[in-house]
């Protein structure tokens, strides 16, 4: 059958012709011809002009996610395997590949999906209707270029469990594709050891994308007194004690994260060095500022306050108010690591933010590094969507 042709209105496309993956429901003029939701179509502009292939849902916003911008390339088993054959040699030339994000969504050209790897296994999640038909086959050609480099998949697990896919029109879904295993994976991560639960741990089970961030605190947290807040399951407290930290202490409201979080100190030899409390982070911190609490070290790596631009202006003033309480409990010549995960919450907002909490508490911040996400998770240009994590070092000050 013949692939239906979207037609877009004059002047938009925009983002597609620069290099982006995606096209708006506001941005179409017509479709020609028959489909189905989750069919691959071609995407023309408004003189006829080619732009493409992608699939179309017309349930979403996003009406069509492109998967090429080359209108005669056919979308089959070879143009699959080499979308992932290529993902996996970024990974090799950049990264440490013993635990880490294997496909990325649009920044690997395979939009909606996300496939994280923690030693012999994968973890899923696909959050668009026309990558969930391809994703069998994604799953069986990165098994296949993967058991190149000697290693065997001992298990795929999916969660695909985001509240996004009931705007797709798709439903929730965890569980095992194939055969069921241990979902519990210990992975070794900046010589820091981590039990990961992926079946039931936050999104795929481990934030894979502040690995380098974590070790960028190796020095600066050595023989110091940290404080760690929204540890979660404690990756930056234990790289602060493995670095050799004199004491830390690691805050968060999930219970089921700090008892997590505990486990993996006991499997470092770690549980007299950091400790780990379960408390609302928003409220404790002014409490400890009240309290003329100091510390050497205060890293803050809170969730994602923002998930829409609509919200913007009150997660600013979220993370205003945990900034100021973190400048404040750094002693004089100590260090803040601060970051925001927030798409929406830019690189020029979040900087407003952290220089608005330093004029009003009278801190001079003398920076020591700015990073983002770790090379497993690409920053594709023209892909707004794939830039998310921002994440400052500072020496803090005392203004006089």
């Amino acid at each position: 059958m013949k692939e239906a042709v979207v037609i877009l209105k004059k002047g938009e496309g925009r983002t597609i012709k620069a290099g982006g993956a995606w096209i708006f429901d506001n941005e179409i003029d017509r479709i020609d011809g028959d489909f189905t939701n989750g069919d691959i179509v071609d995407v023309r502009d408004f003189d006829g002009y080619p732009m493409g292939r992608g699939f179309i849902n017309t349930v979403s916003k996003i009406t069509v996610r492109m998967l090429t911008r080359d209108s005669e390339q056919i979308i089959d088993e070879d143009f699959i395997e080499k979308r992932v054959r290529n993902a996996w040699q970024y990974r090799k030339d950049t990264v440490d590949t013993s635990s880490c994000r294997v496909i990325f969504g649009e920044a690997d050209f395979l939009p909606g999906l996300v496939i994280d790897k923690y030693e012999d296994v994968l973890v899923v999640e696909s959050l668009a209707l026309g990558i969930d038909r391809l994703k069998p086959l994604i799953i069986e050609k990165l098994k296949k270029v993967l058991s190149e480099d000697g290693i065997k998949v001992r298990g795929v697990y999916e969660r695909s469990d985001a509240k996004v896919r009931v705007k797709e029109g798709m439903e929730r879904y965890k569980g095992f594709i194939g055969d069921e295993f241990d979902t519990n994976v210990e992975i070794i991560e900046n010589g820091v050891k981590y039990i990961v639960d992926v079946k039931d741990g936050q999104k795929t089970g481990f934030f894979l994308d502040q690995k380098y961030n974590r070790l960028a605190m190796h020095k600066i947290c050595k023989g110091k007194k940290v404080l760690d807040c929204f540890t979660h399951t404690g990756s930056f407290a234990l790289n602060a004690g493995i670095a050799g930290a004199k004491e830390v202490l690691a805050l968060d409201a999930s219970e089921l994260a700090i008892e997590q979080a505990r486990k993996n100190a006991e499997l470092n030899n770690l549980s007299d060095t950091v400790k780990f409390e379960v408390d609302d982070v928003l409220e404790r911190l002014p409490k400890m500022v009240n309290d003329g609490e100091q510390y050497d070290v205060v890293i803050l790596d809170p969730p994602a306050f923002t998930k829409s631009r609509e919200t913007i202006k009150k997660a600013a003033k979220g993370y205003r108010e945990i900034n100021v309480c973190g400048m404040k409990l750094v002693k004089n010549g100590g260090y803040l690591a601060t970051c925001s995960c927030s798409h929406f919450m830019d690189y020029d907002t979040f900087t407003k933010v952290i220089a608005d909490s330093a004029r009003s508490t009278h801190k001079r911040l003398r920076q020591i590094e700015f990073r983002t996400q770790a090379p497993d998770h690409p920053i594709l240009w023209a892909a707004d969507e794939s830039y998310y994590l921002k994440f400052y070092i500072f020496q803090v000050v005392d203004e006089r």
